[in-house]
């Protein structure tokens, strides 16, 4: 009787599933766009978009730059990882600071705003117009927040960077439309399908570095609106504000002012995933920013925020 030759078995298990489409958004956006740029702070969800981009182009160069914001409000550590990676991976670094936005009347802070959240939005729709980016890929996923969530994978944006979630394109099948008129511009969100875990997971499987502000160290926080906050020089505490030495980690980063801490002892990638089973509160409850308001990240959104 002839040989029966076993077929290999190519099923996907999630993590690749969601690899493998994110690699393809990748793919898609180096197609459709002539001037893309690749949004990268520093946080873990720009590095996981970092090795999917190793992935998807890989040995050639990146076919976009990689573009941040700097509030000048960022944590010191999570900024020299930003420099360092994008040092070890060959990629140019675009910064574009809110400082020089506010130096250059582009953004006009209200009186008495110390947040800087709302200034990035002038900051980065000046970015784009300056280096004609079509294109901005983020590392967004819809598990984060209730407008995230009402976003797709190509997020059209009209000539004022303005985003109106009722006038989205449809996605049938995974068929993206990148087409614009002059002025227009899309945010893509490769993650959109990823959660917080996953982001983890897949970070343990990479074995991918991130900054040390993710895992337990020593930290002087000042409890406010039901949060621990890193006491800083920017926002001082107040007089009768409970100061005391913890040992936190962050689960997401933004400015210093308003990235809350949590209580933790995790120092290694398995026992972070392992904390996040048990955790009663989402990923952006400990930002402050988001809990001015429930609307408060949509608004920002409709207006040209990330």
């Amino acid at each position: 009787m002839p040989e029966t030759r076993k077929m290999p078995n190519y099923h996907l298990d999630h993590l690749q599933h969601l690899e493998t489409e994110a690699i393809h958004v990748l793919r898609e956006v180096a197609g459709e766009f002539d001037r893309p740029a690749l949004l990268f702070s520093g946080g873990k969800d720009s590095i996981c978009l970092l090795r999917l981009a190793e992935k998807a182009f890989r040995p050639s160069a990146f076919p976009m730059p990689l573009l941040n914001v700097d509030t000048g409000h960022h944590f010191p550590e999570v900024n020299e990882f930003r420099d360092r990676r994008a040092r070890e991976l060959g990629a140019r670094l675009i910064v574009r600071r809110v400082a020089d936005a506010v130096a250059q009347g582009r953004a006009v802070p209200a009186p008495g705003e110390i947040s800087r959240n709302r200034l990035q939005i002038p900051t980065l729709l000046a970015a784009i117009d300056e280096f004609r980016f079509d294109c901005c890929i983020g590392g967004a996923r819809r598990d984060e927040e209730k407008a995230r969530a009402k976003e797709r994978f190509f997020s059209f944006r009209d000539q004022f960077g303005q985003w109106d979630p009722k006038n989205q394109r449809p996605e049938i099948w995974n068929l993206f439309n990148g087409r614009l008129n002059p002025g227009e511009n899309m945010r893509v969100f490769p993650l959109s399908n990823w959660t917080e875990r996953d982001v983890w997971e897949y970070i343990r499987r990479e074995q991918i570095e991130v900054p040390l502000i993710y895992f337990s160290h020593p930290r002087r926080c000042a409890r406010r609106q039901n949060q621990w906050l890193a006491v800083n020089d920017i926002v001082p505490p107040l007089p009768h504000e409970e100061i005391r030495d913890l040992r936190v980690r962050v689960r997401t980063v933004g400015d210093i002012i308003s990235t809350g801490c949590i209580e933790s002892t995790a120092v290694t990638v398995a026992e972070i995933i392992a904390e996040l089973a048990g955790a009663r509160v989402t990923e952006r409850g400990a930002r402050a920013d988001d809990r001015v308001s429930e609307a408060a990240m949509e608004d920002r959104k409709r207006a040209g925020y990330f």
